[in-house]
């Protein structure tokens, strides 16, 4: 096979978890988080750290436990870790896919930490998400993961109230998550 069309190869466990990230998003959150945890089953806690970080990371969003959400988020940045060989936040070394999750990452869980009330664990994470988000190429990902970004920082500032009161600053469906990037 030729090195491009090697490179060009989809990945079908990445395949398989975009699908159902796309039923999650489509409002069954249940279904997707049977889905999710199958597929957690199949790859196992020592199987490819790319796809545990993706599953992970999109895992943690259909958790109705702020702890358990909170442990799969933890889980995705452990992975990520493994990938970059770096866990201060991957400022140069390990796959670009990893680094790209970085700031999402942190930015999951300084929410988590937040919805916790663990503010100065929260304000670390949001901190290594900054510093991350700078390395993000311009467009929609990007500016979306920085605009929550900023948005978590005024909440944790105490001048972010959400118009409906949640304290939350999409609202209580938000949840000031950034938009999950695409396996």
């Amino acid at each position: 096979m030729a090195k491009g069309q090697e490179q060009a190869a989809p990945d079908a466990v990445l395949t398989r978890i975009g699908q159902v990230a796309m039923l999650h998003h489509a409002g069954d959150r249940e279904e997707a988080r049977h889905r999710f945890l199958a597929l957690w089953a199949e790859i196992g806690e020592h199987g490819d750290a790319l796809h545990r970080c993706t599953l992970a990371h999109y895992l943690a969003d259909t958790q109705d436990d702020p702890q358990e959400e909170l442990a799969w988020d933890l889980r995705a940045l452990s992975a990520a870790e493994e990938l970059t060989g770096d866990p201060s936040a991957g400022r140069g070394e390990g796959t670009p896919a990893a680094r790209a999750l970085y700031p999402s990452l942190h930015l999951n869980l300084a929410a988590d930490y937040d919805r916790l009330g663990h503010r100065e664990a929260a304000r670390l994470h949001l901190r290594h998400a900054r510093a991350a988000a700078e390395t993000l190429a311009p467009g929609r990902y990007g500016e979306g993961v920085r605009a929550s970004i900023d948005r978590l920082e005024l909440r944790l500032d105490g001048a972010g109230r959400g118009a409906d009161g949640s304290g939350r600053p999409d609202g209580p469906q938000g949840r000031g998550r950034p938009p999950r990037q695409r396996p």
